[in-house]
């Protein structure tokens, strides 16, 4: 199944109707064009994707939220190394957009800035935390889902860099 330019990562809700890609474009370096999250029916025989997502510039880390509803898919958005400082499409800080999930359908609801090149990223088991791993910044960025908007809950300063973190779904 074809999914989008360079898939990167892939989760599958906990009933397991959905599945969600990222797809990070042509080179899965940030380029400052928007790519998307491809929106896969699981159900369906054979599963294939019904949707596409536009969400942002190089979506890597991707979760979902373990209690259903909401997932959250990471732009690196030319931010960290992956762009040089004088790119049209340079940023400080990454982006974490708040997909919700309703149904068989999944929409953009919101989004907020989180620390240079985030990678990784986890729910807490009972989907009430967002950890997202800076790994520019080398910290964890906390937050939670209010309404339809992440909040910014605190930080934790790290001695590497967490790129690579990762949550599973029940």
């Amino acid at each position: 199944m074809t999914t989008g330019v360079f898939p990167y990562n892939v989760q599958i809700t906990a009933d397991g109707r959905l599945g969600l890609v990222n797809n990070t474009g042509y080179n899965g370096l940030g380029d400052g064009q928007v790519d998307t999250v491809a929106v896969i029916d699981m159900e369906l025989n054979p599963p294939r994707v019904v949707d596409q997502v536009a969400v942002g510039d190089s979506p890597e880390g991707l979760a979902i939220r373990p209690t259903g509803g909401y997932a959250v898919s990471l732009m690196t958005n030319g931010s960290g190394d992956s762009a040089p400082k004088n790119a049209f499409y340079h940023h400080d800080h990454a982006v974490a957009m708040l997909l919700k999930i309703e149904g068989k359908k999944v929409r953009k609801v919101g989004e907020t800035e989180v620390g240079s090149l985030a990678e990784g990223i986890a729910f807490s088991p009972d989907g009430r935390f967002l950890y997202v791993a800076n790994n520019g910044d080398s910290d964890l960025s906390v937050l939670r889902i209010v309404g339809n908007k992440l909040v910014a809950v605190g930080s934790l300063k790290l001695p590497g860099h967490p790129a690579s973190m990762h949550g599973s779904t029940p």
